[in-house]
């Protein structure tokens, strides 16, 4: 028998809290330490490595999903220890000498701490998404999901601007002795965690080879069409979201106003929207918080061409007005987030949960990515105002996908149902 839903909803806050610190020591705040510490630009660019853990976890996560310990428990087999790790690699960061960072192979002894951080984070990351899709049931993960985005999203905060905020007034060492206290707490719900047990699958043993795992969930009735709502639904989104801090800079805005304003009223927005958006996602159903959802994003992005041609609204500059409509496009894409990773977690077979949850989320950055390239040479050539009137076009085409593709997980049920997977021969043997 499951928990009660607040319970559930709180120990997947603790966990995506956790992983999110890492997340923002590394992202948000270990340029500025190195750059107020004389770094060299060239060594700083380095620091873009240290996000391979989180680029490649698709590569271990069937290992995570496979091999486990029965005393500890499915999925805390993987998330105690990696936690367990990161406190202790916090420790570590807690005695470096952060004046040391002036002789390159601090800098590099720094990075290989931070990288073992995001080693660790980036695997909890495969369990806790398994535990997600296991303990959430379909008509909860709209809700869950939110949480998910939200706890992941304070975890940047907190690793992020707040650690630069008491390292600036506390020092090095409290900063870091505050998030090993921290990550300390967030492993309370992990440890009075009753799991249930893993799927049958799961107990019989290993399913043929580690490819056989990817070929499994390919092999899913209608999956094809959504992999190309994965393909498509961010790029929109992607490709506006690249240029409006640079749009902002060029009409004038401040570095500390573009933090205050921009950075921070887009995470704070961000947060409310994946949580209304969790909680619309059951009511309105996948296919219709999908769409909408992203129809909002687009005409928000689309907004942007009022203040790119120099126009203002209702008595606000064009600065302001930007700002606002930042603000609100951070919004609506909560919203899309949430609901796209409960349309995600239905894809997610029991048994591969880490592993199915990990290669979805993997193709959707990995393609809306993508179109932060081409974002800075189109606003060259077109100019911010057709830029985003480009952006808002691609955004209304690419709603196509979502509507057409996206089902509801009682049909997800049936299609499974009457298309069981094929028996894998290498498994039978294993278990016989």
């Amino acid at each position: 028998m499951m928990s009660p839903l607040p319970n559930r909803l709180g120990l997947l806050l603790a966990l995506y809290l956790a992983q999110g610190i890492p997340f923002g020591v590394y992202s948000q705040a270990i340029p500025a330490i190195l750059r107020s510490h004389d770094v060299p630009l060239s060594l700083i660019s380095l620091s873009g490595l240290l996000a391979l853990p989180w680029a490649l976890k698709v590569l271990w996560a069937p290992w995570v999903d496979r091999h486990w310990w029965p005393r500890l428990g499915y999925r805390r087999s993987w998330i105690l220890p990696m936690n367990l790790g990161m406190i202790a690699a916090l420790a570590a960061l807690m005695a470096f000498d952060p004046d040391s960072l002036r002789e390159r192979d601090s800098v590099l002894l720094l990075f290989g701490l931070l990288f073992l951080v995001n080693l660790l984070s980036a695997t909890q990351d495969i369990a806790s998404d398994g535990l997600a899709v296991r303990i959430l049931r379909p008509a909860e993960r709209g809700l869950g999901n939110g949480v998910q985005v939200v706890a992941h999203r304070l975890g940047i905060i907190t690793g992020g601007g707040l650690l630069l905020y008491v390292m600036g007034t506390a020092g090095w060492a409290t900063a870091f002795a505050g998030l090993m206290a921290l990550s300390a707490l967030l492993l309370i719900p992990v440890l009075l965690l009753r799991e249930p047990p893993p799927p049958e699958a799961v107990m019989d043993g290993p399913r043929g080879h580690y490819w056989r795992i990817w070929l499994g969930f390919f092999r899913q009735p209608g999956l094809q069409g959504w992999i190309w709502v994965l393909v498509t639904y961010k790029m929109a989104d992607s490709l506006a979201s690249a240029m409006v801090k640079p749009m902002l800079i060029d009409m004038g805005l401040s570095l500390a106003d573009m933090g205050l304003q921009v950075s921070l009223a887009g995470a704070v927005t961000t947060i409310a929207g994946a949580l209304l958006g969790g909680l619309l996602v059951a009511p309105l159903g996948r296919r219709n918080a999908l769409v909408l959802f992203s129809l909002l994003q687009a005409l928000a992005c689309g907004a942007f061409v009022l203040p790119a041609l120099g126009g203002g609204f209702a008595g606000l500059s064009p600065v302001t007005l930007a700002v606002m409509i930042n603000a609100v496009e951070h919004l609506f894409g909560g919203m899309a987030t949430a609901a796209l990773l409960a349309a995600v977690m239905d894809r997610c077979r029991p048994d591969h949960g880490g592993s199915d949850f990990t290669l979805q989320v993997g193709i959707l950055a990995g393609f809306g990515g993508l179109f932060y390239l081409p974002a800075g040479l189109l606003a060259e050539h077109l100019g911010y105002g057709d830029f985003f009137l480009l952006a808002l076009a691609a955004g209304l085409l690419l709603l196509w996908p979502a509507w057409r593709y996206t089902r509801e997980p009682h049909a997800l049920a049936a299609a499974s149902a009457s298309h069981p997977p094929a028996a894998d021969p290498e498994a039978a043997h294993v278990r016989a």
